[in-house]
């Protein structure tokens, strides 16, 4: 039976909104990540079969099917197709379960996989501008608000009896991670600079150092009045792309190239969508489940840092050890550009992983409307 393996991945540096990669077209910067990942593997891009390829927003500059137009863009030829999927934040992480189960079938050689968000060129929200997607049936069972995604991570705080100063001190150790990963040069592999007239931009720009409890305890709730989720400690607004090709282990041996990893399960999950982001940890359950692993045989864990409650939470649900979660950091330092942020934490992940030589790791990240990917990746 066909295998799904990755023989490439790499990311952009994630730009802050306003930042260096703002003045990038999306179709560009995907262009960029599509053109790194061909000079890394040394393939001829005529053998991908298809581009999958993750955007929220698929509106202004990200319509029209990104993936295609950055196919165009990167000056890949004509042959080669693309299609873009909206999984909410789990877009790209999505693009990957799509592009590894085409292998698997037999639909593909070789795709590539990821995705794109310029939230400073497209802001969140564009899309739904032209009217609510809600329809009667939905209005009739949830009610015609809008579900907040910070209001449900005011909920998930409750629900698990987390406090200001639990959410803040995960934040902080967020963006200490992350410093500490830069200052040992741990994303040199995985980030390609992009070159944005004529200055180049190669280091993530959301990351803080020096922080404090009290400067993080002085910021006012944004969601609930007497709440506890702040700017400090949610993800970033953020612009970037991340890309993986993945082939089979018998396309690779064809082609020369050693496969890193392997996707060895891959689910996703619905759960409701209020409060919306308690999904990673039914998805993981499942994961666990088909996977036939258990919760001890992985070495690290990826959960996206949405809101510091998600992770916490998902955390306290399964008594994971938070040292083994998002050990480079997470969204809150290195920020949340939507349809590339799976593809930015499978990378991530994944080089992490060669680093320490850990046979399994888990992603998995909530998704508005109630829904989770998880996606247990195997090194080899």
């Amino acid at each position: 039976m066909n295998d799904a393996v990755i023989i490439g991945a790499v990311r952009t540096p994630v730009g802050k909104r306003g930042g260096g990669l703002s003045e990038t077209h999306p179709a560009d910067l995907s262009a960029h990540v599509l053109n790194s990942l061909i000079d890394r593997s040394g393939i001829n891009p005529a053998e991908v079969d298809d581009v999958v390829w993750g955007c929220v927003s698929q509106f202004g500059e990200q319509s029209f099917d990104i993936a295609r137009t950055a196919v165009l863009s990167a000056g890949w030829p004509e042959s080669v197709p693309g299609t873009t999927v909206d999984r909410q934040c789990g877009s790209s992480q999505q693009a990957v379960h799509f592009g590894a189960a085409g292998l698997i079938a037999g639909h593909y050689d070789a795709v590539v996989v990821g995705g794109v968000e310029s939230m400073s060129r497209v802001p969140m929200g564009s899309a739904t501008a032209g009217g609510s997607p809600f329809g009667e049936g939905y209005v009739a069972r949830y009610g015609d608000e809008f579900p907040n995604q910070g209001v449900g991570a005011e909920m998930i705080a409750d629900q698990w009896n987390l406090s200001r100063m639990q959410l803040d001190e995960f934040a902080l150790e967020s963006h200490a991670r992350a410093a500490a990963a830069v200052d040992e040069g741990l994303f040199g592999r995985e980030v390609t600079s992009v070159t944005v007239k004529g200055k180049e931009v190669s280091n993530d720009e959301g990351i803080r150092r020096n922080g404090t409890l009290d400067k993080l305890g002085a910021l006012r709730p944004v969601f609930r009045e007497d709440g506890r989720i702040t700017a400090g400690n949610s993800s970033q607004i953020s612009d970037g792309s991340a890309g993986l090709l993945l082939t089979t282990s018998e396309v690779a041996a064809r082609m020369g190239v050693k496969p890193l990893a392997r996707i060895h399960t891959a689910v996703v999950a619905g759960s409701a969508p209020m409060p919306m982001l308690t999904g990673p940890i039914p998805a993981t359950h499942k994961a666990l489940a088909k996977s036939g692993l258990a919760l001890s045989d992985i070495g690290v864990f990826e959960v996206n840092e949405a809101f510091a409650s998600v992770p916490l939470a998902w955390a306290s649900e399964f008594g994971v050890d938070l040292s083994l979660v998002n050990p480079r950091g997470g969204a809150i330092a290195l920020g949340h550009p939507l349809g590339g942020s799976g593809a930015r934490i499978m990378t991530t992940m994944l080089h992490h992983m060669l680093d320490e030589q850990i046979r399994y790791g888990l992603q998995t990240m909530c998704e508005g409307g109630g829904q989770a990917n998880a996606t247990v990746v195997e090194l080899l």
